[in-house]
């Protein structure tokens, strides 16, 4: 019976040649329909790589053909507005909607459960402001007292995202983007491209482990190489990246089918190879060495902002890095905190479902750090993890960031629809793709205008935010302003879940917090290892 649909495809196809010849030409139109599936059919029965197609001839590939199309079925017409991910239909709709400059505003009231544990909600105040006597264009300085070249940049940037992930027309336009709306787009570890110059946009240089752009044949980094590129008048900040949130503690991936001869060439590795970063750097071993790596840095970019971009996992780790600014007092101009949250285009699922701490509590983590420490006014704070509303920056910034990263709502106003596809090269909407044939349906200079759409009225409603809380400038909020649901009938302010240390705490033995107390004895400038537990 497994077999019964290849039979009968068999015996029709037997019937169809034979009888065709005589009875009516246009059974030879029969004839070219059954010979594929009966040839399929006995290609099943033969072959021994898949045990559904070779005990279910042609109809067992039905199964993988649903399989196929399950994920797009269930985000069309089963999943609500709400309960999509990683981005619902209410997030995504808010994009495009702002993209496009079309109307953003929704009726009949929220569809969210206000009462569900975990919902959030920022205070407003009796005494209001006019959001239209703001600041509508919040910028703040990066660079610290080591700087020569400090950087004024937009509240709302565009995290990391590499030309190799991207297609070079996604960069054209998030490139152009940043140019219309005087905001700043990371390069991501790929390098620069020509593609991240031509629009004149502002630049983020990024340098991961592989250090593309800057190595040497043996992958190392190669000071001459970093200063040509830190160097260039678009290059306004340069960022060292540490880890990633989605997929902190492993290296970057891209995969061979991605890897063609140009983005090998900008790379310095091989082309339709697997690149796969190392997951630590090879320029130094511990804190120490860090900063003494962000003085060269800084010395060859002639004293532009460099800054570090982490997930945090230790906390211990966070404070042998502000035990090693005080030290040698040298510090990054910024730190850019990632959460577990975070997107990419491959990832081992393992590390992106159960690796690295989420944005909120990570950043807290940083803020605190540096608070302790007496380090914060020296240390620029950016987020980076899902930031896709001006709530999502409010809160960022109630949780001590000065600066949002975004990318994939960037994406999505280019047109990304969730497809899934950032891995595979078939990439729908041309972003992340190389296939000209899919690349050619992204147009660089309309998908630049959206994007900065987008971006400019999320600032817009952030200020909005900003004016309902009776605060004039974003560095006000703090995490009094924002709670958090724990029960149905209780809930808690985030100064409450998560209380903040007092400036210079940790520098007093008798002053440190007791839940901080281990965490701080434990860790030491010399290495991200505890105490008693050698680096090799």
């Amino acid at each position: 019976m497994r077999n019964i649909f290849l039979i009968i495809s068999g015996v029709a196809f037997i019937l169809i040649l034979g009888f065709s010849w005589f009875i009516d030409p246009y059974f030879l139109l029969l004839l070219g329909l059954w010979a594929p599936i009966s040839a399929i059919g006995l290609y099943d029965m033969i072959q021994t790589d898949n045990v559904i197609k070779r005990n279910y001839p042609v109809v067992g590939r039905l199964r993988f053909l649903m399989e196929e199309l399950r994920p797009k079925v269930h985000q069309y017409f089963v999943e609500t507005d709400i309960n999509g991910r990683p981005y619902n239909r209410l997030d995504r709709e808010t994009v495009y909607a702002r993209a496009k400059g079309s109307l953003d505003t929704h009726p009949f009231g929220t569809q969210l459960n206000t009462y569900e544990e975990g919902y959030e909600w920022m205070h407003h105040s009796i005494g209001a402001l006019d959001s239209h006597k703001l600041n509508p264009h919040p910028r703040v300085r990066i660079g610290g007292k080591d700087c020569l070249q400090p950087y004024d940049a937009s509240i709302l940037n565009v995290s990391a995202m590499s030309y190799g992930s991207l297609s070079k027309n996604a960069v054209l336009a998030i490139n152009g983007a940043a140019k219309l709306g005087h905001f700043a787009q990371n390069t991501g570890e790929g390098g620069i491209s020509q593609y991240h110059l031509e629009k004149q946009g502002d630049l983020i240089y990024q340098i991961g482990t592989g250090y593309f752009g800057c190595r040497s044949k043996d992958g190392l980094f190669n000071e001459s190489e970093f200063e040509k590129r830190a160097l260039l008048p678009s290059v306004k900040m340069i960022e060292i990246k540490l880890s990633q949130g989605a997929k902190p503690g492993h290296g970057g991936i891209l995969p061979a089918k991605k890897n063609n001869e140009e983005i090998a060439a900008i790379r310095g590795v091989e082309a339709f190879t697997d690149v796969i970063s190392p997951p630590y750097h090879s320029a130094f071993k511990n804190p120490l060495e860090l900063m003494q790596f962000i003085a060269l840095l800084r010395e060859k970019s002639k004293g532009k902002p460099i800054g570090i971009k982490l997930c945090v996992g230790h906390r211990r780790e966070v404070i042998a890095l502000c035990k090693a600014m005080r030290e040698l007092q040298i510090m990054p101009d910024y730190i850019a905190v990632d959460g577990g949250e975070g997107g990419t285009g491959a990832a081992p699922l393992e590390f992106s479902n159960s690796v690295g701490r989420p944005l909120k509590e990570g950043l807290a983590t940083v803020h605190d750090c540096l608070v302790g420490f007496d380090l914060r006014d020296q240390v620029k704070l950016i987020a980076s993890g899902k930031i896709t509303t001006g709530f999502d920056m409010y809160r960022a910034f109630a949780l001590g960031a000065d600066v949002c990263y975004a990318a994939r709502a960037m994406m999505l106003a280019m047109g990304c629809i969730q497809a899934l596809q950032c891995n595979s090269n078939k990439c729908p909407t041309g972003i992340t793709t190389h296939k000209s044939s899919l690349t050619v349906g992204l147009v660089p200079e309309d998908k630049a205008v959206k994007v900065a759409r987008y971006q400019a009225e999320t600032i817009h409603s952030f200020v909005e935010l900003l004016a309902a809380s009776g605060l004039r400038n974003h560095h006000q909020i703090d995490r009094s302003f924002v709670h958090r649901r724990l029960s149905v009938y209780e809930s808690k302010s985030l100064a409450e879940i998560m209380p903040p240390v007092a400036t210079g705490a940790f520098l007093d033995e008798a002053n440190i917090p007791k839940e901080w107390r281990k965490d701080i004895f434990q860790s030491k400038a010399t290495s991200f290892l505890p105490q008693g537990i050698l680096q090799e």
